[in-house]
């Protein structure tokens, strides 16, 4: 069965995940580089099995057709690049009540660094948020991680500052 593809691109195909990317999975998350963005404590992933773990995890939210943690497929080589998700954000650190706040965010692997594929994805994500009738959209991104700001600031997104409110870490968010 082919796998649910979520939004295509000029270069790439946003797709969910099939088990014959856990090795590709594997290979994204284990590497520092790419791993220590993410989470509040972040760290790698330890061994393949996690990776087929994460995948089932990952298209089991995948059935709201609005949300969803994607895999990023280059049309050219078919190679999975990396992840792109359009996802709620976690209830705010603050205590407050959420309120229906939506994330996009993308997580690549180092090879397919430095050319626009992120953007080119988030891009993708955001339409498909917009059609499907979401009102905003943010991302929250480390305020060292210069790549992904600049992607940020490539999509147009607005900063509206620093902010601890979810994921409990300091995070620099924007909002489109």
């Amino acid at each position: 069965m082919d796998p649910k593809v979520v939004c295509e691109t000029d270069r790439l195909v946003v797709r969910d995940w099939v088990d014959t990317d856990e090795d590709r999975v594997f290979d994204i998350y284990r590497r520092w580089e790419v791993s220590r963005w993410l989470g509040a404590e972040p760290r790698v992933m330890a061994d393949r099995g996690a990776a087929a773990k994460v995948i089932e995890r990952w298209n089991a939210r995948n059935q709201d057709p609005t949300y969803g943690v994607w895999a990023v497929e280059e049309r050219s080589t078919g190679t999975v690049a990396g992840t792109v998700l359009l996802v709620p954000l976690p209830q705010p650190s603050d205590g407050t009540a959420s309120k229906g706040e939506i994330e996009v965010g993308w997580r690549f692997h180092p090879d397919a660094w430095g050319r626009g594929l992120a953007t080119e994805a988030a891009r993708g994500a955001i339409a498909h948020g917009f059609k499907a009738g979401l009102g905003e959209i943010y991302a929250v991104v480390r305020p060292d991680n210069a790549a992904s700001l600049a992607v940020c600031r490539r999509l147009g997104m607005r900063s509206i500052g620093r902010t601890n409110r979810w994921y409990s870490a300091e995070l620099e968010a924007f909002l489109l």
